[in-house]
């Protein structure tokens, strides 16, 4: 179970300081995308700006859509178990991905980009389908193409998808993987100065261990109400 408004403001987090990673991931899908449009879309910021806001805007939908599908799938464990027994479960594992992702956060354990492989299997149907959407000709275009890009293989998606599993209904599911797409449109936006600065200081060692100690902190704490429950 989720404990809104601390779950998703610890996924927007997630989100924005995981930033360098996405960057690594997802920053070469951006520029080969930008480089496929037309001359005049890609000519300058403001006339390809409507294409990257399309792109975003497709990915977090994807993310939404993932968040409903687990978060639904995760109701529907609960109900099959008995509703105590099962809320408990999907509240210490709930704990327990916040505890990894503070890890992953602070660079003090990298295991979550093993998620990605049990992805790839899935990113191989989608792959062919997204190729088909190219070159991208119009915003709404970029759009379905980005809702595509939402289901590449990422350890950090999988990981807060395996939250929303535990988040108790579709609806949070959703608004859990909301709160962590929105966390990552500064880096992966790529507009302004804002975005540069954003990355620059995700990238500093302390914020990173300040922000992990913090995840870390709250998983430890839902795992701590599990004891008292």
């Amino acid at each position: 179970m989720i404990d809104a408004p601390g779950s998703l403001l610890t996924a927007f987090l997630v989100g924005l300081l995981g930033g360098v990673h996405c960057l690594g991931m997802c920053g070469g899908i951006v520029v080969t995308l930008t480089a496929g449009l037309s001359g005049r879309a890609r000519s300058g910021a403001l006339t390809s700006l409507p294409y990257q806001l399309g792109y975003n805007a497709g990915r977090l939908v994807g993310y939404v859509f993932a968040g409903i599908l687990m978060g639904g799938f995760g109701a529907v464990l609960t109900q099959s178990l008995s509703l105590q027994h099962g809320q408990r479960i999907l509240y210490g594992v709930s704990g327990v991905v916040m505890v990894l992702l503070g890890l992953y956060l602070a660079d003090w354990w990298r295991g979550l980009g093993r998620l990605e492989a049990l992805g790839s299997r899935l990113w191989r149907h989608i792959e062919p389908l997204g190729r088909r959407l190219l070159p991208v000709t119009s915003p709404a275009h970029a759009v379905a193409l980005g809702f595509a890009w939402a289901w590449l293989p990422c350890g950090l998606v999988y990981s807060v998808l395996i939250w929303a599993l535990a988040a108790g209904s579709a609806a949070q599911g959703g608004l859990l993987m909301l709160s962590f797409g929105l966390g990552t449109l500064p880096n992966l936006l790529g507009i302004g100065l804002l975005a540069g600065a954003v990355a620059r200081v995700a990238d500093w060692t302390w914020v990173r261990r300040a922000a992990g100690l913090l995840v870390i902190g709250f998983g430890l704490q839902a795992l701590w109400r599990l004891t008292g429950s």
